[in-house]
């Protein structure tokens, strides 16, 4: 495998402003196209992929970058969009609304920028307009001059650095949408003095390099984005990267090492009291009940895992589950149609979910064995992939591989 199939790219990276104040020079857009780009690495097609640096990044040219991947993606592509430079948020007036700035935008006034700049309304639109299967926007739009000193967007007291969460939320909306952005409203994104990278992107590019896990030669997108929060919060812990999603399916964003296997997970358990290393909570009824004790329990036992699986024959059910969550590293959901109606499946996620919530640590994992929409709580979280059958070998190694870390949400790495 040397190219990712169907995949675009849009990479903008702007810190030489022409008329507002100018960003730390870093390597963050060019360094990143250049991963995408390399089939060694993540394996786009170069031709599918357009660099909009410094002068090159003009309002015109970044809106015809918008029209470019509107006119080249159907409803199967995979597109990744990077944006890398000044954006803000005017909180009252007529020009009231979220701002990405391109590298010529004027700032006497709310006007001009307005007039000047890409209005959120304007992005969300494009965003909307290309109709990929698969699409990750990647927003670092506010950095800091020095080691904890974060910079200003423009000297004015009317518009505040970044994107705020609610309009994170409104890009999002649309099946297989994933919008990351490099930390929260509130916050400044940092980067240290003398530094190549910005904090965020460092460990983003990290993670597509090899860092992050990449199970059946490829890097998917939840799988990427924990990597990355886990990496900036403990590097800079006044940074806490956002993620925002509406999707299916925790789909691939790039070739693993252009597509090789990773190297196999370590046997050794975690040495954390735990007697098992999975319950399995699942739909005792068909097609459920046989792809579960034929198919998938035996992989796991396979792999050396300590399974839960039968509760003790006249037993109470609500004491035996509590049991089985307790005495388990993590539960495993088998979500189905099927499951989604038991509710004794769903007290025994919930009880996962608790305990996990109790203790920091996560306890829950889901599987998606057949399309359903389970509730919120589970939809919230990452949950594995299971519905093709041709992939069952990749999604089991993935699953346990994260069987068998540690549940301390601290501890945790993609």
């Amino acid at each position: 495998m040397t190219a990712l199939h169907d995949a675009h790219a849009l990479v903008i990276g702007i810190a030489d402003y022409a008329n507002i104040r100018k960003l730390p020079k870093v390597r963050d857009a060019e360094d990143l196209a250049a991963a995408l780009v390399d089939p060694a690495l993540c394996g786009y097609d170069p031709k599918n992929a357009t660099v909009l640096l410094d002068g090159d990044a003009t309002r015109e040219k970044i809106r015809a970058g918008f029209e470019t991947l509107k006119d080249r993606c159907d409803a199967e592509s995979t597109v990744f969009l990077y944006f890398s430079g000044h954006g803000g948020q005017v909180n009252q007036g007529p020009n009231k609304g979220q701002y990405l700035l391109p590298v010529e935008v004027v700032y006497p006034g709310d006007e001009d920028l307005a007039r000047t700049a890409i209005s959120g309304a304007e992005f969300t639109a494009a965003l909307n307009a290309i109709k990929a299967k698969r699409l990750t926007a990647v927003l670092d739009c506010c950095h800091a001059g020095g080691i904890g000193e974060p910079k200003d967007i423009v000297p004015a007291a009317r518009v505040d650095p970044g994107l705020s969460d609610d309009y994170l939320n409104v890009l999002k909306a649309g099946t297989g949408r994933v919008i990351i952005s490099a930390t929260r409203g509130t916050d400044p994104a940092y980067v240290r003095e003398g530094a190549k990278y910005g904090v965020f992107t460092g460990h983003f590019l990290d993670g597509l390099r090899g860092a992050a896990r990449g199970d059946g030669g490829v890097i998917r997108i939840l799988d990427l984005y924990t990597y990355v929060q886990q990496k900036v919060i403990t590097d800079q812990p006044n940074q806490r990267p956002v993620l925002k999603v509406e999707l299916e399916d925790n789909y691939p964003i790039a070739l693993y090492q252009g597509g090789k296997a990773p190297a196999p997970t370590p046997a050794e358990r975690p040495a954390d009291g735990f007697a098992y290393d999975a319950f399995i909570s699942y739909r005792q009824q068909e097609p459920d009940k046989t792809w579960v004790r034929k198919r998938l329990v035996p992989r796991l036992k396979a792999e050396g895992l300590k399974v839960f699986i039968d509760f003790r024959l006249g037993a109470p059910i609500v004491t035996e589950m509590e049991r089985a969550v307790l005495q388990s590293r993590y539960t495993v959901g088998v979500l189905s149609p099927n499951y989604l109606k038991n509710n004794f499946n769903d007290l025994e996620s919930i009880l996962a979910e608790h305990i996990g919530l109790e203790q920091s640590q996560l306890r829950f994992i889901g599987v998606m064995r057949e399309p359903c929409k389970p509730r919120l709580g589970i939809r919230a979280r990452y949950y594995l992939d299971m519905t093709d059958e041709d992939e069952f070998e990749a999604a089991v190694d993935r699953l346990v591989a994260q069987i068998r870390q540690s549940p301390d949400i601290e501890r945790i790495e993609g």
